[in-house]
């Protein structure tokens, strides 16, 4: 038996990364899966390589007539949907408050924020009539301290996105319908790399490479990896969570939880070094 045996569900930026780990991992542990995102090809790499299990809809996640089209394509599918992923997301612009471009910053809160409320909205109606459904929204460890990510948008886009969580949850809930997030921390995906400037493709490729900058970024001695959370996002969407709603969990290897104990040590042995303390 799968954690999600007979489930329907969807996934959105699931052409790589955190998504494509989720759609592998939805349709290992039975549930039949649609995945989405803008770059076709490797949408539908991914659906083939999955199987019959899975099917993918190119879409924009920031669009509504998209999400129309998603629901109708997921419905006529399968009949109902039991599990919407709110995945899709890139980083956003860098730099400090007086170099901040509208445009970016109007594109940016589209897609982390609009894309989630979208979901949510479609969502919502399929789920209430149901009386069942688990909504998961990608949040961040940057949504809760600022200075967690390379950008001071996406981490208010995220906090967005987990106050937003919180709220629908307490409509939905009343419904029999949870809504959740999930905050990765430091994440072994491409997404650094593209908040630097590479291209998508390139910035994939470099996952390995930016698992070894992350290893040491939190008290457990390694970086994060996309099935990290995938497997969260997959406990929230099965009926093993069914008394979790309006949560956000941290995935981060301790990250944001304090000072981390060996670096705290020196500086302590470095403190009594300079005041001439000896011991």
């Amino acid at each position: 038996m799968g954690m999600l045996d007979g489930k329907i569900a969807i996934i959105t930026g699931g052409t790589s990364g955190i998504g494509e780990s989720s759609a592998e991992l939805f349709v290992a542990e039975g549930a039949k899966v649609v995945l989405t995102g803008r770059r076709k090809a490797e949408g539908e790499a991914i659906a083939a390589r999955l199987g019959s299990s899975a099917s993918f809809l190119q879409a924009d996640a920031t669009s509504e007539a998209d999400w129309q089209k998603l629901m109708r394509h997921t419905l006529d599918r399968h009949g109902r949907v039991d599990a919407l992923f709110n995945n899709a997301g890139a980083p956003a612009q860098i730099g400090g408050i007086e170099g901040l471009e509208v445009g970016a910053f109007d594109a940016s809160m589209a897609l982390l924020v609009r894309s989630v409320m979208l979901g949510m909205k479609h969502a919502a109606p399929v789920m209430k009539q149901q009386r069942a459904g688990s909504i998961i929204n990608n949040g961040s460890v940057a949504a809760h301290l600022a200075g967690y990510s390379s950008s001071m948008v996406y981490s208010a886009a995220k906090a967005a996105v987990v106050h937003l969580t919180r709220c629908v949850a307490m409509e939905l809930g009343e419904h029999g319908v949870r809504v959740n997030s999930v905050s990765p921390g430091a994440i072994a995906t491409g997404i650094l790399a593209k908040a630097l400037g590479v291209s998508a493709g390139k910035a994939d490729a470099m996952a390995v490479r930016i698992e070894q900058l992350h290893a040491t970024a939190q008290p457990i001695p390694r970086a994060g990896l996309a099935d990290d959370i995938a497997q969260c996002a997959c406990w929230l969407a099965s009926d093993r969570s069914t008394f979790v709603n309006g949560e956000d969990i941290v995935v981060d290897g301790g990250q944001i939880r304090g000072r981390m104990f060996t670096p705290q040590q020196e500086g302590l042995r470095k403190a009594k070094s300079a005041l001439g303390l000896g011991g």
